[in-house]
């Protein structure tokens, strides 16, 4: 199949803060739209192809970066703030609703990757969604990461990261290699992350502290969604463990899951990790998989 080109779009948050990315219309006005929400600090032009390759499996197709990443950075990040709150209950919500008015008529469905899944649950237009694709989703609960890269990941994201961002008033992922530039907030709520998702933002452990009606308020916004979740996980995920993967859908306590583990050697492959999902390399060997479940309510 030959790549589609994207439409550039642009929409804004709820509270006005201006966000970008790209759309991919399908020739059936009524298609199904699927909203793809980036890993944490991930540029949405990650998922290009993925996108690409569902757009010509019969859908719209909506990626966006969230505020201060990639094509919605609008200023110097020292002065912007911005945590999971913000990208969940803001960001997301706006890729939702903007994706609803313009396919009105069409079912929506949203792609999540790490982080991405988990915000998904955050934005109040969630409830309205037709099926749910989780890949690697987890909030960076360090107990959670694999045994035998947990050292060195706690070193790299709880220690490094932070003290970094201390420094420079923000993370600079781009000049490490390790990520896109990251505001403070967002760094300050992986750094805090607990145990339950919703207690990272209670008790000024976040990057914004709710109230005790706003954190139940929250978590009820969890529990509202009852699309089907598609929960895909990675043998090798050094995140996205069982223990992760199992902590964060008991947010979605009202959702039917249909969760799949994938072996890289099964599938030809060595390794997988944390952002093998979206790479061009399972083109043949999951994406098919992903774009029929997602049709088979569409």
């Amino acid at each position: 199949m030959r790549p589609s080109t994207p439409e550039p779009v642009t929409f804004d948050a709820p509270d006005g803060y201006r966000l970008a990315g790209h759309c991919w219309q399908h020739h059936e006005p009524t298609a199904p739209v699927v909203v793809i929400n980036a890993a944490t600090s991930a540029h949405s032009r990650y998922y290009a192809r993925f996108a690409d390759y569902l757009n010509q499996s019969g859908f719209h197709v909506v990626t966006f970066d969230y505020r201060g990443i990639g094509l919605s950075r609008h200023e110097p990040l020292q002065s912007l703030q911005a945590g999971w709150l913000d990208w969940g209950e803001l960001d997301v919500e706006a890729a939702l609703q903007y994706s609803q008015k313009r396919f009105a008529g069409s079912q929506l469905h949203c792609v999540g990757h790490s982080i991405g899944g988990v915000l998904v649950g955050m934005a109040p237009t969630a409830q309205s969604l037709s099926r749910i694709v989780l890949a690697g989703a987890q909030h960076a609960y360090w107990p959670d990461y694999l045994a035998t890269k947990r050292t060195m990941m706690r070193l790299r994201w709880h220690v490094v990261m932070p003290a970094l961002t201390a420094l420079f008033g923000y993370f600079p992922g781009k000049r490490l290699g390790w990520l896109e530039d990251t505001p403070a907030g967002v760094v300050r709520d992986w750094h805090a992350a607990t145990a339950d998702f919703i207690d990272t933002f209670a008790n000024g452990r976040g990057s914004r502290t709710l109230s005790t009606p706003a954190l139940a308020a929250l978590r009820a916004r969890f529990e509202a969604v009852q699309a089907p979740i598609l929960v895909l996980t990675s043998s090798d995920d050094p995140f996205a463990t069982p223990q992760a993967t199992e902590r964060m859908l008991r947010l979605f306590s009202a959702a039917q899951i249909d969760q799949v583990t994938l072996e890289p050697l099964t599938l030809g492959l060595t390794d997988i990790g944390h952002f093998g999902y979206f790479h061009s390399r399972l083109h043949a060997g999951l994406w098919p998989q992903i774009s029929d479940w997602l049709h088979r309510q569409a």
